[in-house]
């Protein structure tokens, strides 16, 4: 009877601290999430209004120009895409959203759209192996940049990234749009920040989500919408066997760095965000093609990562198949200290003390539903990222206006990103650690782990780091 009364008691506790964070979410979340931003966040709507282009016009680079859109004074210029059908989509909607009802121009090739238009801000939404490429040429351009997580698919990439940024003086925010997570800032202040988790000594982030592609389609002719010798640009030509859109390209790693690539690099970017952290020390990492093992998928589905930081590892595992290890939290991250654990998710975190007197804490995510209510019939929209993203957009804004590096600079977002690639070549090596120097931009001591930090790219275009 009396283990009951407790567990009533703590469930009791629970449920009212959930409803009282429910309620001020619901009356005045966005002043407690725009107030980490600052007060001029406000003033978006009174700024001039911002000339947009859009280089990739598939699911997220929408997503994200959709979401500038709905909080700033933009004129969506231009969008390119190697698509057509995918190109005309977008050129629709966006006619239909901007308020002067104005069709952008449309471009197949970027290099010509940035040539021809003077942009203020460029978002990039392509795969992963054009970031680099794409994010240089529109900073020289002129423009500030919005570009996807993870920024580079080697570790080079992102260094000439983050010196183009500061030679050019261009704000470059980043999509790991954690960092403007409402119920994550929350939680950053009142659980992280506040100490109720006392001396933290382990971190743990995971990701059982089945989100490997792993077909055995036919090669196929390319279709006469898709210009797929530009859709590869600098990355190996892979026999064409279908659109490679949303999850398809993901699945190889001629064009991304797989799961960890993908889904570790936003949760090592909230634990360093939370934690303060900057570069680990040593990364290590096993893994493989280990259950799925029958189609064309060349990324692990099973991986295991430590992050080593002075005081103690971050350790990342991810399975594309079986079950998670907690059912509600099956892409999280976990922070245990002396005297509670904190869990966080994209849709919920919780704060269990150690102390069993102790009230837990639980913080749900934040909805705009009512405020957005296009949000509802989006295709393919992320219903729990869109919050974020919009103050990710706020706060990306009022860098630019104050020539500041924004809350996802890229160079935080190059950290999170090479480590990630750090894991995968440590897995590819054998497993063997390896010790980054982001100065030399060297493997300590490993000349053949060094040599992978760049890869190959194919004719004509040119690797943008120059050593």
């Amino acid at each position: 009877m009396s283990n009951k009364t407790s567990s009533d008691h703590q469930t009791s506790e629970r449920e009212t601290v959930t409803v009282a964070r429910r309620r001020l979410l619901q009356a005045g979340a966005a002043s407690i999430a725009y107030g980490a931003l600052g007060a001029n966040a406000f003033a978006a709507a009174d700024r001039p209004v911002k000339r947009v282009g859009l280089i990739g016009a598939g699911w997220y680079g929408k997503s994200d120009l959709w979401r500038l859109i709905q909080v700033a004074p933009v004129e969506v210029v231009c969008i390119c895409d190697v698509d057509q059908r995918m190109l005309d989509e977008a050129v629709q909607i966006a006619s239909e959203r901007q308020s002067s009802g104005k069709k952008p121009k449309t471009y197949v090739d970027y290099r010509q759209m940035l040539k021809e238009n003077r942009l203020d801000i460029v978002v990039i939404g392509t795969p992963d192996h054009w970031h680099a490429l794409q994010a240089i040429a529109a900073m020289e351009s002129g423009a500030d940049v919005y570009v996807q997580k993870p920024i580079s698919v080697d570790v080079l990439e992102g260094e000439a990234m983050v010196d183009a940024a500061r030679r050019l003086n261009r704000v470059v925010q980043v999509g790991t749009q954690r960092k403007s997570t409402p119920h994550l800032i929350d939680v950053k202040k009142q659980v992280v920040e506040a100490g109720l988790l006392g001396k933290i000594g382990h971190v743990e982030m995971c990701c059982y989500y089945h989100m490997r592609a792993n077909g055995n389609p036919d090669v196929m002719p390319v279709p006469d919408h898709l210009d797929y010798e530009m859709w590869t640009g600098p990355a190996p030509l892979r026999p064409y066997d279908g659109l490679p859109h949303k999850r398809w390209w993901r699945t190889f790693t001629e064009y991304g760095n797989g799961i960890t690539g993908d889904m570790c690099v936003h949760m090592l970017d909230t634990a360093r965000w939370m934690l303060g952290l900057g570069w680990p020390n040593r990364i290590a990492s096993t893994g493989g093609i280990l259950v799925q093992t029958d189609g064309k998928s060349n990324i692990a589905d099973t991986q295991s990562a430590t992050f080593e930081f002075d005081d103690f590892n971050a350790q990342w595992t991810h399975r594309t198949w079986g079950s998670p290890t907690d059912p509600d939290y099956p892409w999280a991250l976990f922070i245990y200290g002396d005297k509670g654990t904190l869990k966080a998710s994209t849709m919920r975190a919780d704060f269990i003390p150690q102390d069993k007197r102790a009230k837990p804490l639980h913080f749900d995510c934040f909805f705009e539903r009512e405020k957005y209510p296009e949000d509802l019939t989006e295709k393919d929209i992320e219903l729990n990222a869109a919050p974020a993203t919009r103050l990710h957009m706020l706060d990306f804004l009022e860098a630019i206006e104050n020539r500041s590096r924004p809350v996802a600079d890229i160079e935080e977002g190059h950290i999170s990103t090479a480590s990630c690639i750090l894991a995968n070549l440590s897995m590819r090596l054998g497993g063997r650690p390896l010790e980054y120097d982001p100065k030399q931009r060297v493997i300590i001591g490993d000349e053949e782990a060094t040599q992978l930090l760049r890869r190959e790219y194919r004719a004509p275009w040119q690797h943008p780091f120059n050593a």
